[in-house]
Order: structure tokens, then sequence, then C-alpha cells
């Protein structure tokens, strides 16, 4: 029988992932053991509530409340706790004192990253995150070490399973937002006393920012990531969507960007975009999640898989933590995150896409040119248009439905031209205005 050096492992957390690494780690330890080459000893999980009810069973004589005392002579800490502080405090104690850490706080990440990554590399230790990003979809790894020599263009990604569900409901079973909203909650992927995080894009922009300073090697604060979520999206829209060949899909995306001024930087951006149904993207069901790159060698790569659930998650724990026991049996310090291209991040005006806008209006001779010069006068350029009588309920005034496709143009010329239509004569209403992606 092999003797394995012993590492001691501290969990901070027992929550729906928290626990199930713990039930995992007590039950595969051997075979983690022989893959990481040492042992992985669970010495403790820190909690809020010692007799709070738990997805796994965890020994009693593992869980602590002092979480301070648990970091200290670990070699490696997991924090699974969630939310920026005592998380950010606790993980700073635990590189301080060399311990390497695990985490899947995407919200800390976002917002301190730069700090710990700092502290991490000060003393030679390394902090690991798969479960930050996509769940169980290995994505950090890829971007860090199997494209490290390759030139990342694009990033398209459905990142949060919550409003993929939604928005999948709206396209397969024809429901409204709000239906589909209630059948997420009960269904537990929506939170009942507040869905904002989800629906309003707030995760889906933190996970962007953390893919976007890793694929650019850039710093990409979260206060840079340009966000809407999807409670302006109607199932009219949805359906329009359909009509015209596309699906509606809240999408993270980071970009390299040359913009019109030849000045090269980073796009941030959380947004619902109308994806090509025979885009990989738009085949990506129910709570899923998925991330497709455009690399410059490697061309078009996509992974998919669970981005969210307990089990799931701890899967890319449990990964990480395989990878750290390797490099401590290995020895040497940490490999630093690489941010030495430090790109500017580039505002939403500078992004250059194309858009499907439709409006009703005035149901006229001359509308239709009228509306057409309006934009070409601020060089937007249009693609398709189809036209269909409404009926004239929303004034007095016969008004037609006008859907517009454009060619590529920049956010501040479409922006300029909404703003004409808004205040046009001929415009009853700008109905919606979506981006059109992946094409």
């Amino acid at each position: 029988m092999i003797e394995y050096r012993n590492l001691r492992v501290a969990l901070l957390g027992a929550g729906s992932v928290g626990a199930q690494v713990a039930a995992l780690l007590l039950e595969h330890g051997p075979e983690l053991a022989n893959r990481a080459g040492a042992g992985l000893e669970l010495v403790g999980v820190a909690v809020r509530d010692l007799d709070a009810t738990r997805t796994a069973e965890i020994p009693k004589e593992l869980l602590t409340t002092d979480a301070e005392s648990l970091i200290l002579g670990a070699d490696i800490v997991i924090e699974l706790m969630g939310g920026l502080e005592p998380a950010r405090t606790l993980i700073l104690q635990a590189l301080n004192s060399g311990a390497d850490v695990i985490t899947g706080n995407k919200a800390l990440l976002a917002t301190h990253g730069p700090e710990l990554f700092e502290a991490a590399e000060q003393v030679g230790a390394q902090l690991y995150y798969e479960a930050a990003v996509a769940g169980a979809i290995p994505i950090i790894r890829p971007l860090r070490d199997s494209l490290a020599g390759d030139r990342i263009k694009r990033i398209l990604g459905i990142v949060n399973g919550t409003t993929n569900f939604i928005l999948d409901r709206m396209d397969t079973a024809g429901e409204s937002l709000e239906t589909a909203l209630s059948t997420a909650t009960e269904l537990g992927y929506a939170e009942k006393s507040d869905p904002s995080a989800d629906i309003e894009g707030y995760d889906a922009a933190q996970k962007t920012a953390i893919l976007a300073s890793l694929a650019f090697h850039t710093t990409v604060p979260l206060e840079s990531v340009y966000r809407e979520g999807i409670t302006a999206v109607t199932l009219e829209q949805v359906v329009a969507a359909k009509k015209a060949g596309y699906v509606v899909k809240l999408l993270a995306i980071c970009e390299r960007l040359t913009d019109a001024d030849g000045v090269e930087g980073v796009s941030a951006r959380v947004y619902p975009a109308l994806v090509p149904r025979d885009h990989p993207l738009a085949a990506v069901h129910g709570a899923k999640n998925a991330v497709f790159i455009e690399a410059e060698a490697a061309g078009d790569l996509m992974f998919y898989g669970a981005g969210a659930g307990g089990i799931e998650t701890a899967s890319a724990v449990l990964g990480d933590l395989v990878s750290a026991a390797r490099r401590h049996v290995i020895g040497g310090p940490g490999v630093a995150e690489s941010t030495h291209a430090n790109l500017p991040i580039l505002p939403i005006s500078r992004v250059i896409t194309r858009y499907q806008i439709t409006l009703s209006v005035v149901d006229a001779p001359g509308v239709l040119a009228a509306v057409a010069a309006l934009f070409s006068e601020h060089g937007v350029s249009v693609e398709t248009l189809t036209q269909s009588v409404y009926g004239g309920v929303i004034t007095s005034t016969p008004t037609a439905t006008l859907v517009i496709g454009t060619h590529e143009a920049s956010e501040a010329d479409l922006a300029a031209t909404v703003l004409e239509l808004e205040s046009s004569d001929v415009v009853v209403r700008v109905t919606s205005v979506l981006r059109v992606e992946g094409s």
C-alpha cells in the first residue's frame, strides 16, 4: 500500500455545494488521494449554525463555528460561504498563512479579485476558482492553461441557468416572463424572496468580469461590465424572434475589439440578445449553461453542462482540490494570474454589432421612406424590413408594425437613431431593440 503525505483541508461553508463537497471528500478520499499523490484529510467544516439541516450528512465532530481557528494549520482552505464578508477576510487570512485557497465565490472574485490574487502571489500560494463560473463546466482551467498559447477573440456565454430556463420556457412553451419565472421559482431555480440577482443580470455580470479578465489577461472591474437583465423581454419579442429564425438568450459577452479610432480594447457586457437558431448556443435548453469561445488558432470551442447544483458544482471544487494537492506534492510557488496585457475597457458605445428594432408606426404613405432616412442619417444600414398592419389600437390613427434588421453598426450610432425614432412624428412607439450576436 502506497504511503502518502497528508494534507489538511479546511472547509468554510456547508450549504448546498459545501455539504456535497464534504460528503464526497469523505466518501472518495482514498481515490482522490491516489489521483493527487497526497492524503486529503478534512479537518473541519466551519458553519454558522451547528444544527442546521443540510443536503448531505456531515459528522458532527467536524462542524465548528470558529472559522479562523480552523484555517490555522490548514494546507488547503475551501471557501464556499458566499458573500463578500467574512469570506474576503478569511481568504486573505488563509493565503497569508501560506495555504492554497479554493473558492466558488463569483461575487467576491469579481469585486476583490485583484487584491486576492496579489495576496496569493506575495506568499507563493495559489487561488483556484473553477466553481465560480458555470458550475460543473470546466472553463477556468481551459482558458488559463489549455488556451494560454492562443489569442481569444470572443466569448459568448449562457452563464445563468435561471434566466436560460425562463427564456427557454417562453420560447418552447409560449409562457409569459411572469409565468416562466413562477415556474422557475417552483422548481427551485429562482430565489423566492428576490430573484433580481439572476433576472437583472447581476450574477451573469460577475461571471463576465471573471471570464474577460482571464481571457484577455486584463483586469476587468465589475463596474466596467455593461449589464441589462431580462425583465423587459416580452413574449411578443420571443415569438417575433422565433419567426425570424432567432432565439432570445441572456448572453455574457467578452470581446477583444478595435474601435473606429483604432484603439484595441476589451468589451465585457451582459444583455438579452438574438442568437441564430443554427448557432450551438441556441440549442442550450432548460437551466443548462454553455460557454462558446472563438479563438484565433483553435477556432470555435463550446463547453456545455450543468451551470449550478450542489453536487454538480462540487465536482469543480474537488477538481481544484486535486490540482492544489498535486501542487503541494510537486512543490514550488503558485502561478500568478496573468494581467500583463492591461488593455483598456471599452464602453458599450464602442461596441459594433447587428440589431433588430421593432417599431409601431403610422400606417400612411411615405412612412417607410421617413424611417429609412433616419437610419441613413446616423450611418445605420438597414438589412431587412418586414411590415404588418397593427389595426389602430394604440392610437386612433391606423398603425403598422415594422421589424427592421440592421447591418453592423456601433452602439453609439444605433442609440442616436433610436432617440430620433422616438421623437419622430411617424413613429408611435419604439417597441423593442435587441442586439444580434453569434452570426
